[in-house]
Parts: structure tokens; C-alpha cells; sequence
């Protein structure tokens, strides 16, 4: 297929997707969560394979209707009626699905930030071949088992900073037989940021004491130990305690904390440069640099100040505010 009737047949089908998604917004609306799937939120179609189906299944009521051939006219209601089946179990296959919630994984830019959807079956029968799709990005398959819960992992790119919203989250099948795809629209206000880059080659500011501006002297190796936790998404794989993970204990992770009269200040205004984004990538750096090695830091953004403080909860809240600045949003 040459590629300028590619890219025509691809606008169509957008466009197609597109006035399809905005009229089942308009015939349902928004939605709360949690949602169950009614069979009249369900739309079906045959899929590629399906067409195929049923332009054979076609050609042998012809053939059979032509020779009065009636072993082929057998075999030709046969298949239809399996196509029928087949029909109903795809459509069966989603309805009554929960969605029960929906919650976003933030990333730095460059990296797939998560969509993390989890349903509900509350049936006797396992909803096998489930998809869920956020517009443009790759569906994530998932199974839920009879009367279980299952969660899918929708991968999302982050190109830019700031918020990524999503407005639609799409839930689809093509099991058992692949003959027809059915599918259906959750209109959800959710989201996930992505952060500034960590990169950049300048120094941190140097550490403050807590009564006064005046820079405190503090070498590596003068943090304090804090102790054991347990390992969590974005740690890095140095601070793990091997040895307590040898001995069976388990994944853990070695905290130090810097004395707590010291601590740093990062403020926007002071790194230098005419470019926002590499600014704010340099706040990153420092900011992931900090917490790695457990000090106290603080965060200056325009005429928002985020006091010093340390730990995974204060590293978020310094990073959501580098990937919200500029936005008006607070953070």
C-alpha cells in the first residue's frame, strides 16, 4: 500500500475513533468510579478476521444455493450460527466488568509514566482477554479471574513537562474467537506528571545552618544513620542493605539523615541561565542527588517556598513542583 494512501486511510480512521469517542461522551456522559460495564454501554463490530468470515460464510450459501447443494447449506447455517455464538460471548465477555479505580504513576520526561486500572469480576465465569487503552499509546492486556480483581499497567509516554491528563479510558475484547471486537468508554478525570530530567553539572548551594544564611561545613560521610526500611519503587539499588537481604530479611534499604541543623535551600532564581527547561532540569538533579544521600533540602520557586525537610513524600512534592511551575496549578 503506498504510504500517501496510509495516511489518508489512518486520518480517516482517527477522525472516525474521534467522533465516535465524543458521541458516546454525549449519550453517557461523565462517569464516578466505581463503574460497572451494562450491556448498553457495550458497542461490537467484526473485526478484520470477522469480515473475512463472513464473506466465506457468503460465498457458500451462493455455492450452495446455486448447485441446491444441501450439505453445503448445512455447513453454511452451521457457521453462521457459530458466528452468532461467538458474537454473544465476546459481548458477555465485558459486560458486568467493575472498573473500581484508576490512579497515574508520574515519571521524568523521556521515561513511560503508568496508568494503573483496576477491575473487578464479580461473575463466576473469568473475563479472559480484556484490553485497556489509553488514546495513542499501547494497549495493556489483562485476564480477571471469577470473583477477583486484576490490575493493568498502561505504559504512557512523557514527551514534555507538566500534566498529562486523561479524559477517556477504553476497555475491549476480542475473545474467544477474535471474530468480533467489543468495547466500551469510561470518561474518568485522571492524570500524572512528568518531571524535569534530572541533568546538569553545577554545584549544589552549599548546606545552611537552621539560625541563619551562613554556609555549613559538611563533608561526605558526616550523614547520620537512620536505620533499615523497606525497598520502595525508585530507590536505588546501592542503598539496599545486601546483607540484611542475605540473611533472609527481605529487600531493605539503608537511610542516613544529614544533621538536622543543616540543610539546603534550591532556588530557581539563583541558577543561572536564559533557558527555563534546563533550570528546572538542574533543580531535578540536585533534588534526586539530596535525596539519594538522605540530606535535608528545601525548594524556592518564584514566591512558592516548600520549607527543608527529607524523604521519598518531600522528593515528590519538590518534583511536582518543578513539573507544575509555570502552570498556575499549586502543588
Amino acid at each position: 500500500m503506498p504510504a500517501a494512501v496510509r495516511e489518508v486511510s489512518g486520518a480517516l480512521k482517527e477522525k472516525l475513533r474521534h467522533r465516535m469517542g465524543a458521541w458516546a461522551r454525549r449519550r453517557q456522559g461523565d462517569d464516578r468510579l466505581p463503574i460497572v460495564i451494562s450491556t448498553r454501554r457495550v458497542y461490537i463490530l467484526p473485526t478484520r478476521a470477522g469480515l473475512a468470515f463472513a464473506a466465506l460464510v457468503l460465498a457458500m450459501l451462493l455455492a450452495g444455493l446455486n448447485y441446491s447443494n444441501s450439505m453445503a447449506m448445512m455447513i453454511t447455517f452451521l457457521l453462521a450460527g457459530f458466528a452468532m455464538i461467538a458474537m454473544h460471548l465476546t459481548h458477555r465477555n465485558l459486560a458486568g466488568v467493575a472498573l473500581r479505580a484508576v490512579a497515574g504513576v508520574d515519571a521524568f520526561v523521556g521515561e513511560h509514566g503508568r496508568l494503573l486500572v483496576t477491575l473487578d469480576n464479580s461473575a463466576d465465569t473469568a473475563r479472559l482477554g480484556l484490553e485497556c487503552e489509553v488514546a495513542g499509546m499501547p494497549r495493556a492486556a489483562v485476564d480477571v479471574p471469577a470473583g477477583g480483581t486484576a490490575r493493568a499497567d498502561i505504559g504512557l509516554s512523557l514527551e514534555r513537562r507538566g500534566r498529562l491528563d486523561i479524559d477517556r479510558v477504553t476497555l475491549s475484547t476480542r475473545f474467544p474467537f477474535g471474530l468480533f471486537r467489543a468495547w466500551t468508554y469510561v470518561h474518568i478525570k485522571a492524570g500524572l506528571l512528568a518531571w524535569p530530567v534530572p541533568r546538569g553539572r553545577r554545584e549544589m548551594p552549599a548546606e545552611a545552618g537552621s539560625g541563619g544564611n551562613a554556609p555549613a561545613v559538611h563533608r561526605v560521610g558526616d550523614e547520620e544513620w537512620a536505620g533499615l526500611r523497606e525497598f520502595r519503587s525508585g530507590d536505588s539499588p546501592r542503598q539496599v542493605a545486601w546483607g540484611a537481604y542475605a540473611r533472609g530479611r527481605g529487600l531493605l534499604v539503608k537511610t542516613y539523615q544529614s544533621p538536622a541543623a543543616h540543610h539546603r535551600l534550591f532556588d530557581l532564581a539563583a541558577v543561572p541561565g536564559a533557558d527555563l527547561e534546563q533550570r528546572l532540569e538542574q533543580l531535578s538533579e540536585w533534588i534526586v542527588a539530596a535525596h539519594a544521600r538522605g540530606e535535608r533540602y528545601g525548594l524556592r520557586l518564584a514566591d512558592q517556598v516548600l520549607p527543608p525537610d527529607g524523604g521519598n513524600e518531600h522528593r515528590v512534592r519538590c518534583l511536582n513542583g518543578l513539573a507544575l511551575f509555570g502552570s498556575g496549578e499549586s502543588w
